[in-house]
């Protein structure tokens, strides 16, 4: 019996690892982490027609609901139903920006607009989100004011269908994601199926509170409304951080990591810098410099750049369009080097690779001056790397190297001292691994201190 309510409520079930898509390497995987997000659509959800369908069809089973809910509020008063109206009304309304996109997204982009309108989305997605907001200050004021002052509820009879109601509302919802989800292969709209599941129970919610006013508790309704009410501003939270995180630019973690992932798939791809992600509405946007083989053709350039773009297609199902640059490896070396000033006259970089990791190590000109950067092959989030610069009279000379966010890059706070020819060690700790690697750095001729 419990394994059987596990399941029904999502838990301990294999729909999410049904989810991805074989390349052709060996292995399968997802597109990083669809976790549900409560009032936001998985923008991997509007990437096929069946799941727009079942968007378009959940919004209309919910605002019938809600519809039906407004009605019973308004004869009864009951404020554990007004605050459960609300939290259905927020849940069918996340629709709605996607609705404003799909008929911005058909007028082209103009001299003005030249990425088209899909940052409207995110501006409908604010002003809903702070419709939601304003809704539940009402409601958690009836609630509190129903505390402190309570009144009779009428119509209990109806108050409880009504929640009956509710639940059924989102219970259909839940059948119909989960259902087009399994078809089209979809963890996230599974996942929001299970979620509407738990939704029901909230409307269920309300029939408990009708049943306390009927056995003699009139408190009961304004406290589960008050209850409700918390959820709503949870749905409010999470959404505003996921729509304002959009219209500044930012991304979810796992989608560049899976980008980076998709690029290891691609053959004479020597590695992959400058890479930026940024949404436009529902659809990904990817630009990115490819390092390739200085000695190779341009056809065959072209190709890593034609295998590339397909990769990244194949492992971010939201993508619209990658604009990948091609340069040679050594070039992109050399401006990493000169960038900023034009005369920098740093030693060859350390390059290394170990059963930890790989990449180099170097001395670059930043805006706060020359520092020591590891850059690395991959992502090694948790690392700890630090110089060590043997200096005259046996003194060492400590560089932490600190990451930059992107947990590929780690830099010093701090210049090396002068001057830049020395022997030293590179000190690297990482899943409970220690690496020791010795280097020497010279400075190129003309440039001794």
């Amino acid at each position: 019996m419990l394994g059987k309510a596990r399941s029904w409520l999502g838990f301990g079930h294999d729909d999410h690892h049904q989810h991805g898509h074989h390349h052709g390497h060996g292995h399968h995987h997802g597109h990083g982490d669809h976790g549900h997000t409560h009032g936001v659509i998985d923008p991997t959800i509007a990437t096929t027609s069946q799941g727009i369908w079942a968007i378009k069809w959940s919004f209309v089973i919910l605002a019938v609901t809600a519809f039906l809910q407004v009605l019973v509020v308004i004869a009864s008063g009951s404020v554990a139903l007004l605050a459960d109206t609300i939290h259905n009304v927020a849940d069918a309304t996340t629709a709605i920006p996607l609705w404003v996109a799909f008929r911005l997204v058909r007028r082209r982009p103009t001299a003005t607009f030249t990425y088209g309108y899909g940052k409207v989305e995110d501006l409908a997605g604010i002003v809903i989100v702070l419709i939601i907001f304003a809704s539940a200050l009402v409601a958690g004021y009836e609630a509190v004011n129903k505390l402190l002052h309570p009144e009779p509820i009428r119509q209990l009879g109806w108050v409880a269908a009504a929640g009956v109601v509710g639940f059924l509302g989102n219970e259909a919802v839940a059948v119909f994601r989960i259902r087009v989800g399994r078809r089209i292969n979809s963890a996230a709209l599974i996942a929001d199926g299970y979620h509407a599941r738990v939704d029901g129970l909230t409307s269920l919610a309300v029939v408990l509170g009708a049943a306390g006013v009927w056995l003699g508790f009139p408190l009961a309704d304004p406290i589960i409304g008050l209850l409700i009410t918390l959820a709503i501003f949870g749905i409010v939270w999470q959404s505003a951080s996921s729509v304002v995180r959009r219209m500044i630019d930012g991304v979810e973690p796992g989608l560049a990591a899976e980008a980076r992932h998709a690029a290891e798939h691609v053959p004479g791809l020597q590695g992959l810098h400058d890479l930026k992600l940024r949404w436009l509405g529902h659809r990904l946007h990817v630009q990115a410099t490819a390092l390739v083989d200085p000695g190779m053709s341009l056809v065959e350039a072209e190709r890593v750049r034609t295998d590339l773009e397909r990769e990244l297609a194949a492992h971010l199902p939201a993508l619209e369009a990658a604009h990948i640059a091609i340069r040679p490896a050594s070039e992109a070396a050399e401006a990493a080097h000169t960038k900023g000033h034009g005369h920098h006259h740093a030693p060859e970089p350390f390059v290394f690779a170990t059963a930890l990791v790989a990449g180099r190590l170097e001395i670059v000109d930043t805006p706060a001056g020359e520092r020591m950067r590891l850059r690395l092959d991959h992502p090694a989030p948790g690392m700890d790397a630090r110089v060590e610069i043997l200096r005259p009279g046996g003194r060492v000379e400590g560089l932490a190297l600190r990451a930059e966010g992107s947990e590929d890059v780690f830099e010093s706070e701090a210049a090396p001292e002068e001057p830049h020819e020395f022997d030293a060690t590179l000190a690297l700790r990482f899943h409970g691994r220690e690496e020791q690697l010795p280097f020497r750095m010279v400075e190129p001729p003309g440039h001794h201190h």
